[in-house]
C-alpha cells in the first residue's frame, strides 16, 4: 500500500451503521464532545495567525441557535468517541456575525487557497464537510419528479418529498482519471492559459458513460496532447471535492511523441527530462503542481523511481 494522497485517510470512522438510527443521532449532536465543520458557500472556517490559518471546529453550544433555524447538518463521522458534523450556512449572509466567537483573523476561505499548508487529517476533514455540502446546496430538489428533498440517514440521502415519487439520492462523486505520461526519462506535462504563470501538471479528464478508466486514459491523452498510450498502470487515487471529484491516477506509457495540442484543454504541452524536473527549482518559466495534488505525486513518485 502506498502512503495515502492529501485529503484522504482523515482518520474518522465513518460509522455508516448509525446514519439510520435517529436516536443515536439525536444524542450525538446533544454531546458537549462533538465538533461541527462550518461550511459557507464552499468555504471553510479559519482563524488567521503568524503561523498560518488554523481550522475552526464549533461545540455543540456554539451552533446552537444556527442549528435552530434548520440548516443541513451531515455526519462524517466520529473520532475518539467524539462524534464529527458539517455544518451548512450557505443561507446566511453573514455567517461570522451569528457566531459569538473572537472575530480576530476568523474567516471563511476556499481550502484550495490554503489545504497544501494543513496537516493532512485536518486537510481530509475539511474536504469531506466541503464536498458533502456542496452536494447538498445542490440537490434540494429532486431530478425525478421536481419537488424538494430532505436530507435524512445522517446528511447521507436526500429524499424526494413527493409520496408517489419518494426516490432517494445520494451524494454524488465524478470520476477522473488523471495521468503521467512517460517515454523514458521523460514526462508528458501540460499547462492551461488559466494557470499560474509557468505552472505544468499531469494530463487529467473526466470518465465518459460506458468507459473504463484504460480507456478514459488514452482518449484523455490523444485528445489533450495528439500522444497515443499503449499501457496505463494504477497508481493511487485523491479524494478532489473541486467541486465533486475523486481522482484517479496512473502512470501510462507513450508509444507516439509527436504532440499536437488542439488548444481547448490546454494551451501548451512538453516533454520533460527527468534531470530538469530533480535540478530545476520552481519559477515563472516552469513550475510543478501543487504539493496537495495527485498531479505533484505520481511526478514526484516517478522521478524517484
Amino acid at each position: 500500500m502506498r502512503r495515502p494522497n492529501f485529503y484522504s485517510a482523515g482518520g474518522l470512522d465513518r460509522v455508516g451503521h448509525r446514519r439510520k438510527d435517529p436516536e443515536w443521532l439525536e444524542a450525538r449532536l446533544g454531546d458537549d464532545s462533538s465538533l461541527f465543520v462550518p461550511v459557507w458557500r464552499s468555504q471553510n472556517l479559519v482563524r488567521e495567525l503568524p503561523e498560518g490559518p488554523r481550522p475552526v471546529l464549533l461545540t455543540r453550544h456554539e451552533v446552537a441557535a444556527l442549528i435552530a433555524t434548520g440548516p443541513d447538518l451531515a455526519l462524517l463521522g466520529v473520532e475518539s468517541e467524539s462524534a464529527r458534523f458539517a455544518l451548512e450556512l450557505s443561507s446566511i449572509e453573514s455567517p461570522l456575525d451569528s457566531l459569538e466567537l473572537d472575530q480576530e483573523g476568523l474567516r471563511f476561505r476556499d481550502l484550495r487557497g490554503f489545504g497544501p499548508l494543513l496537516a493532512p487529517q485536518e486537510g481530509a476533514l475539511l474536504a469531506y464537510a466541503r464536498g458533502l455540502m456542496y452536494w447538498h446546496t445542490r440537490h434540494r430538489f429532486c431530478g425525478v419528479c421536481g419537488f424538494p428533498t430532505v436530507s435524512v440517514e445522517g446528511g447521507h440521502v436526500r429524499r424526494c418529498t413527493n409520496e408517489s415519487c419518494a426516490t432517494s439520492h445520494f451524494p454524488r462523486t465524478d470520476p477522473a482519471v488523471i495521468m503521467l505520461v512517460t517515454d523514458g526519462d521523460n514526462c508528458l506535462l501540460g499547462r492551461q492559459k488559466v494557470w499560474p504563470p509557468g505552472m505544468f501538471s499531469t494530463l487529467a479528464g473526466f470518465v465518459e458513460p460506458g468507459e473504463s478508466l484504460e480507456e478514459a486514459v488514452a482518449r484523455e491523452v490523444f485528445e489533450e496532447s495528439g500522444i497515443v498510450v499503449e499501457q496505463a498502470t494504477y497508481h493511487s487515487s485523491q479524494p478532489w471535492p473541486f467541486p465533486a471529484s475523486i481522482m484517479l491516477g496512473f502512470w501510462a506509457t507513450a508509444k507516439t511523441r509527436e504532440i499536437e495540442v488542439d488548444g481547448a484543454e490546454l494551451e501548451q504541452a512538453r516533454w520533460v527530462s527527468r534531470q530538469f524536473l530533480l535540478e530545476h527549482r520552481d519559477d515563472d518559466s516552469f513550475r510543478m503542481p501543487r504539493k496537495d495534488s495527485i498531479a505533484r505525486r505520481l511526478i514526484e513518485d516517478w522521478l524517484h523511481s
